[in-house]
């Protein structure tokens, strides 16, 4: 896991040095940059996790130095695709995927990221051809961004290395359009920074003699395949292409642990590890790390169901209490890192991933996706109901576990009868129908989106569309502000294409949510984890911390003179109004504190990004 910047044409290293250096956090280990004649500057920060010996160090050029590769991921399969050139008459050098990478790219040219299991950023220089090809993994696991400024091609991993090639910093036109809409810009080409813009997931593009053309490689819709006849043999496929997927993402020349929340889906994640470790000795014995963040005393604390996890298998946590004075004055520095705005302040899971890398742990394996791809939320259940029209038994059975489910605690929703819920669904579904509405997505008019169940529509757009890619992001940025790599089993291509594939009844059905999932690794779970049913949201307990601990510093802010002129809040005098209520006791809703943190935290973004770089 890395940092990577470059420039066509070159850039001189006093100016290309100090841009590099912005992403120190996701390259601490060491640093190359690599000027080919005129035409290209290239730049790598790294983070070791295969191959620690300079072998591994970048930009890495082939043998004949035609071929120059940034690289920022992990090819999980580098192992298997080794073999095969190397049966083509490869020699390897290195242990890396980074030089795995580069002789792909030789045999199969451009495709070669189809061979790939993995995630990944990475760009390649053609000498001969004088060309740049890019690219980013399927789901858009590793950022990167570019910019083209008065003919130069800037890419990097984060907006702030190119902050230094742009005349100015200002913030995009479509400001206030994304801070209302924080779930649908990540897998746009928007940025909140003018003149910046996203590299889409699963493209690829060349950019040559002043211009990029960039294509879409990779289509989930395009890799749909035949699933079992039966729920018990769809299970068992589902656990060996889930137990692969942890293999895979178990190699590594550190340590590895996992961020544990209680929850189904980290919890399946360190069962699986311990499993494998269990029945193979090819597996570090250095894996055992579960990291818990813990919120005493809030409905947000699932500290007891981690700890039942860890028990079972028989393997120590490191309970983070996440206690927000202990970081709050590096909030703006946090800020100024994580680059983009969220629903929730993103200093928790900043704290957790921190008390990885302190405690000697680089990479961890967590649940990631999995809400996304096998319905996790109760958003797609009505969509599912759709689907159940025809069979009352199974309309009763969505509809329990509908309202079983939610938390009151912490879901945004409204309890209410299901026979008034199921009344005002198929009203408005019925009338969708009629009008010939099709599920949101840009890949509606794809003929295979058609063949998918109106459930599966619903978790395809969440996945790759608006929930999961912010979440990514997010993640992305949690971890590697701490030097730290996240690896996701879940998201494993295999595995989506497969959950894709399926019936609506084999992700939501027999009183639960996630149904394959919990049958799959029931073996290896506690009972009271994996057949629970109430969700907890990852989040901020932002209320507790609005009337407690940060109560005075949340007044200050609002009474300082540049929240009232900030152009980036939208009315602040009603803001402040709003939070007031909250932080005096007079509003205790989480939906309305979290409402008001999104409004109020592009303020903090202003000072963070905006007049730091000023």
């Amino acid at each position: 896991m890395c940092g990577i910047l470059g420039t066509v044409p070159f850039t001189p290293y006093e100016t290309f040095k100090p841009a590099l250096d912005t992403l120190y956090h996701r390259g601490p280990d060491s640093f190359g940059i690599e000027s080919i004649e005129h035409d290209v500057t290239l730049g790598h920060r790294r983070l070791s996790i295969l191959d620690l010996s300079e072998s591994g160090h970048q930009p890495m050029k082939n043998t004949d130095g035609r071929y120059t590769v940034v690289f920022n991921g992990e090819i999980y399969n580098f192992l298997e695709i080794k073999k095969e050139l190397s049966d083509k008459g490869y020699t390897f050098k290195s242990t890396s995927d980074t030089e795995v990478l580069i002789y792909a790219y030789m045999e199969w040219g451009e495709q070669c990221v189809l061979k790939f299991n993995g995630m990944w950023a990475f760009a390649i220089w053609d000498k001969e051809k004088r060309a740049l090809f890019i690219s980013r993994d399927r789901y858009g696991k590793k950022p990167l961004f570019y910019a083209q400024i008065e003919g130069k091609f800037v890419f990097a991993s984060e907006m702030k290395a190119i902050y230094p090639f742009l005349k100015q910093i200002e913030v995009s036109d479509e400001f206030h359009w994304m801070k209302k809409n924080i779930f649908f810009y990540e897998a746009t080409d928007k940025c909140l920074i003018k003149g910046i813009k996203r590299f889409p997931a699963g493209h690829s593009g060349v950019y040559k003699e002043g211009k990029l053309t960039s294509y879409r490689y990779w289509n989930t819709l395009d890799h749909l395949v035949a699933v079992p006849n039966t729920y018990e043999e769809q299970v068992e496929h589902f656990r060996e292409l889930f137990m692969d997927a942890c293999k895979l993402r178990m190699r590594s020349d550190v340590t590895i642990g996992t961020a544990l929340s209680g929850g189904l889906d980290s919890s399946a994640t360190i069962a699986a590890m311990a499993n494998l470790a269990k029945n193979s000795n090819s597996y570090s014995k250095d894996w055992q790390h579960a990291f818990v963040a813990a919120f005493p005393g809030t409905p947000l604390d699932e500290s007891k169901y981690a700890k039942m996890v860890t028990d079972h298998l028989g393997i120590g946590a490191t309970f983070v209490d996440i206690k927000p004075l202990e970081h709050w004055d590096k909030l703006e520095d946090y800020f100024y890192l994580f680059e983009d705005l969220y629903i929730t302040s993103p200093l928790p899971m900043i704290m957790l991933y921190e008390s990885v890398k302190k405690n000697g742990v680089t990479v961890t394996l967590d649940g990631h996706g999995a809400d996304e791809l096998l319905s996790g939320y109760q958003q797609g259940n009505l969509e599912a109901l759709w689907d159940a029209r025809f069979s009352p038994s199974k309309t009763k059975d969505i509809l329990n576990i509908y309202q079983d489910a939610i938390n009151e605690d912490t879901v945004q929703y409204e309890r209410t009868s299901s026979s008034k819920l199921y009344t005002n669904f198929m009203t408005r579904k019925l009338a969708k129908k009629v009008l010939g509405k099709k599920m949101p997505s840009s890949d509606n008019q794809h003929p295979n989106f058609g063949k998918l169940d109106n459930h599966a529509q619903y978790l395809y757009a969440m996945f790759h569309e608006n929930i999961l890619p912010t979440l990514l992001r997010n993640y992305d940025r949690y971890a590697m502000i701490n030097s730290v790599e996240i690896r996701m089993p879940f998201m494993d291509h295999r595995i989506v294409n497969f959950v894709n594939s399926l019936p609506y009844s084999s992700k939501i059905g027999n009183g639960y949510t996630k149904r394959i999932v919990r049958d799959a690794l029931d073996p290896y779970l506690p009972k009271e984890v994996t057949w629970r049913k109430s969700k907890v949201g990852f989040s901020s307990p932002i209320v507790d911390w609005m009337q407690n601990d940060l109560k005075e510093w949340f007044m200050d802010t609002l009474n300082e003179t540049s929240f009232s002129e900030s152009n980036l809040v939208t009315n602040p005098k009603e803001l402040r109004t709003k939070m007031t209520q909250i932080i005096e006791g007079k509003n205790n809703s989480f939906t309305e504190a979290q409402s008001c943190w999104s409004q109020f935290s592009p303020y903090i973004w202003e000072k963070a990004v905006l007049k730091r770089n000023a």
